[in-house]
């Protein structure tokens, strides 16, 4: 099983100035501690207008930021809002191939629609579209990567001429697909798309394993992949606070952990939102004593309770476990001194077991994934004599001018037009 640290940049009210800088330095230097530790993914969200829950509103910028001072973590989008609304896919194409490029090669991406009406709402993305918009979405940012030239796309949600998308990634034909999931019909949608599940439910071992049994039973059964590779693989979250002293451990850790729940549970599910008035931190602390506790059994404890607990979802099946560290108002230096003693005193023997594990499934999936890729709906590749030609905007110009002017020769009429380029982008 491989670990990874979550970041939604939680910043509970009252804001001071200089708050939202700190936010983002210190969890650039948890990233980097992180790497050093031998962690293996930081995944990032892509949330927007949702106050004191998430101010990470470009998450191609941050982990951009984290490739330059990271050697070996990768680095996952967790996730990119994919819903033409929220980001044309010829965008979120170029962000991740050049995010792949500066990282050498460390990108994973995640995708997902959202569910939130402040998101949705704001961009004027239909609830009732907003799956259907994501599957066209992911299926066509895919060919984009690795399609030389992407042949063009009328589709229900957006459309787009032939055009060779640059860069390319590093990695071929694109870095591993996922999915936010929340529920099992998610997972099982994953599993038959050929994606990874991000699993952003906080469930038991026991509910665990049996959404990885049937995630596992449709990749050998009923794998049809929306990309040009499979990404088998089921990450799961909880929380996370390390200490030799138990009592400690929850006084740092569970109060983050328990207003990330709240947060989410305002925006998502009970709240009333007043944009730049709403005092989220506020409610909570009115909430707090109705809320349920969270020690060991949501990775809040001491390194044996950290072992016992992972141990568990190791037991399962799950690939990944990620942790929730940074949330409600956790401290950096706790957040580093946890990672510390968890990296020193429980990861090196999981580390050692996953070395053997990741040969025995890759091999154990192999002749499944094989027969998956040949069930896959390609794309069919122009030939070269169906790319069509493009002609420069110049060019154009001088040609309409041409057929205008009054027996004027084609060079004479181009020595005299003046081609705005005062803003090439425009």
């Amino acid at each position: 099983m491989t670990f990874g640290i979550f970041y939604e940049h939680q910043l509970p009210r009252p804001w001071r100035e200089g708050d939202e800088l700190r936010l983002f330095q210190e969890a650039l230097d948890q990233v980097e501690l992180a790497d050093r530790l031998g962690i293996d993914y930081a995944w990032e969200v892509e949330h927007h207008f949702l106050e004191e829950y998430s101010h990470s509103s470009a998450p191609e910028v941050f982990l951009a930021a984290c490739s330059q001072r990271t050697k070996r973590i990768r680095l996952g989008h967790g996730i990119v809002l994919m819903p033409p609304g929220y980001n044309h896919p010829a965008r979120v194409a170029e962000r991740v191939a050049t995010l792949d490029l500066v990282s050498n090669g460390r990108v994973d991406f995640g995708t997902g629609e959202s569910s939130s009406l402040a998101e949705l709402g704001g961009f004027g993305v239909p609830v009732e579209t907003k799956r259907d918009q994501w599957l066209e979405a992911i299926e066509q940012t895919a060919n984009m990567l690795a399609m030389d030239p992407y042949p063009g796309f009328e589709g229900r949600y957006f459309s787009m001429p032939c055009r060779n998308l640059v860069p390319k990634p590093a990695q071929k034909p694109h870095p591993p697909l996922w999915v936010a999931c929340s529920n099992r019909d998610t997972i099982h949608l994953a599993a038959r798309l050929g994606i990874g599940a991000l699993t952003f439910a906080f469930v038991d071992p026991e509910e665990a394993k049996k959404w990885v049994s049937e995630y596992y039973e449709i990749i050998r059964t009923e794998c049809t992949p929306i990309g040009h590779a499979v990404n088998a693989n089921v990450a799961m979250v909880t929380g996370f606070s390390c200490h030799e002293d138990e009592a400690e451990a929850r006084r740092r850790g569970e109060d983050g952990f328990r207003f990330f729940g709240y947060g989410l549970g305002h925006h998502y599910i009970f709240g009333t939102h007043k944009p730049g008035r709403t005092d989220i931190w506020a409610g909570y602390e009115k909430a707090r004593p109705l809320l349920p506790e969270a020690g060991a059994s949501r990775g809040i404890g001491t390194p044996d309770q950290l072992r016992e607990h992972l141990a568990r979802f190791e037991d399962t099946g799950v690939d990944q476990v990620i942790f929730i560290q940074q949330g409600g108002k956790n401290r950096h230096e706790h957040i580093c001194e946890s990672l510390e003693l968890f990296a020193s005193r429980v990861l090196p023997e999981f580390k050692e077991r996953e070395a053997t594990r990741a040969v025995e499934k890759e091999r154990e999936l192999a002749p499944f994934i094989e027969q998956a890729m040949a069930k896959k709906r390609w794309m069919r590749p122009l030939k070269d004599e169906e790319i069509p030609e493009l002609e420069a905007l110049g060019r154009q110009v001088v040609a309409q001018a041409a057929e205008g002017g009054s027996g004027t020769s084609p060079a004479a009429t181009a020595s005299s037009i003046t081609i705005p380029l005062e803003d090439p982008a425009a």
